[in-house]
């Protein structure tokens, strides 16, 4: 049995948070890989160590002094290596690495590799704490020449590193491309860097320990005390963290739900709460009949109408080529016999807005076209929805009770979400509403 176990920014914000980590890993002997993140915030007003070493790259290649926020993170990883007394050698190799990556700003910074270093060097300390073998990502996981993740050459390559390390520290968030220059993923690409570890290791569990007890049915920061989701569906996942909820990066899913490998959110802080587990298919029950409820603000809705549309064999066609020669893309399609509405990021579409309702006018010939900016969406998602009748009627009731007009409603065929277009200003209260529905008081 192995596990991977991957530690968020607040998990190794400092030396305490660090003694956390190594007693987490020293309880459990399978808990044999290791994908550390950069330090995060230690408290309120903190900068993450990682926009640190954005602001140090953007003053370098402007050729303006990156000194100050430069020394901001020397004396970040100097904390860490005094409090956990690491020995004098580490701290002079720990300087040898800072003075490369200073000679490496001045000489010609590379936003990527800049914003590597921070998991990079916290790689290099939790290893020299643990008294794990370190692996540099760049040597395992890679990108093609396009900058997407090579997913075939990392498996062939990582796993027969793995073969012979049957312990080790990964740093996440990057890898290197076919020049061997180092490639990041978006943030969060920590959570993404663990599941491919999990994955060509072949392991039995996928820990990711952060601050939070686990996923939350609903943001705290509108719903008072939301339960923790004991039990989620790789699917259900996918519909709450491409609709805002921030727990996992989504992409996180992918290596490990191909491999059969469950993922169990873990509080660092609290490592006896079971948290919350993330796997293929379950036969338990969920408590609530949806499983969560999360969304996004300012959206558009673009309506076309015209006699006969659905006559028209091209006509839908027609209309997402508008959208997507100017790079526009779409988030939901919903449709009547006679129109078509195309939901689109606001910040996407304003700036290119006269291009494609020109094309829309020239390509279909619609009798009007309405567009409504403003919006935001919720996705109310739920295995448990299968199997209840009345779940949209008691949504639509909930938001009629709270004098709360739905501009647009999608449900896809598999009953596993419905989406729920409101005005942004009445965003919170929609979901509020919507979860005293379902969960209570």
């Amino acid at each position: 049995m192995k596990k991977v176990v991957k530690f968020g920014g607040s998990s190794l914000a400092d030396a305490a948070q660090f003694r956390k980590v190594g007693d987490i890993i020293r309880a459990d002997e399978t808990r044999v890989y290791v994908v550390p993140s950069a330090p995060g915030k230690r408290f309120d007003g903190d900068v993450k160590v990682t926009d640190l070493l954005y602001r140090c790259h953007d003053l370098a290649a402007g050729g303006r002094d990156f000194s100050e926020p430069f020394a901001a993170v020397k004396e970040r990883y100097a904390d860490i290596v005094r409090e956990l007394e690491l020995s004098p050698d580490f701290m002079k190799s720990l300087e040898d690495e800072f003075q490369t990556i200073e000679e490496h700003l001045k000489q010609g910074p590379e936003r990527d590799y800049t914003a590597s270093r921070g998991e990079y060097l916290n790689g290099r300390i939790l290893a020299g704490y643990l008294g794990f073998p370190f692996l540099d990502a760049a040597e395992g996981i890679f990108f093609d020449t396009a900058g997407t993740f090579d997913a075939e050459r990392t498996n062939a390559v990582l796993s027969a590193r793995l073969e012979e390390m049957p312990r080790a520290v990964i740093p996440g968030f990057y890898g290197s491309g076919p020049d061997g220059r180092v490639r990041t993923f978006s943030r969060g690409g920590s959570d993404v860097t663990g599941s491919i570890v999990a994955s060509a290791c072949h392991a039995s569990v996928y820990e990711n320990w952060t601050d939070v007890p686990g996923l939350l049915m609903a943001d705290p920061h509108i719903v008072k005390d939301p339960p923790v989701i004991r039990s989620i569906t790789y699917r259900e996942l996918r519909e709450l963290a491409y609709m805002g909820a921030s727990v996992l990066h989504e992409d996180a899913v992918f290596p490990v739900k191909k491999a059969g490998i469950p993922i169990n959110i873990r509080d660092t802080n609290q490592p006896g709460d079971p948290g919350t587990w993330i796997v293929e298919n379950t036969a338990r029950r969920p408590p609530f009949t949806i499983t969560g409820i999360t969304g996004k603000k300012d959206f558009c809705s673009i309506m076309i109408a015209k006699d006969l549309m659905h006559s028209e064999l091209d006509f839908y066609r027609k209309v997402v080529q508008c959208f997507e020669e100017d790079g526009v893309p779409l988030e939901h399609l919903p449709s009547g016999i006679d129109t078509m509405t195309v939901v689109v990021p606001e910040s996407k579409f304003v700036e290119r807005e006269q291009h494609v309702l020109r094309r829309i006018a020239r390509s279909v010939g619609p009798e009007s076209v309405e567009v409504e900016a403003g919006l935001a969406l919720i996705a109310v998602v739920g295995r448990g929805m299968r199997a209840q009748s009345g779940t949209a009627a008691k949504i639509f009731s909930a938001l009629a009770e709270a004098r709360i007009n739905v501009r647009m409603i999608d449900q896809g065929a598999s009953e596993l979400n419905v989406i729920v277009g409101v005005l942004n200003e009445d965003f919170e209260r929609a979901i509020s509403a919507i979860y005293h529905a379902f969960v209570g008081l």
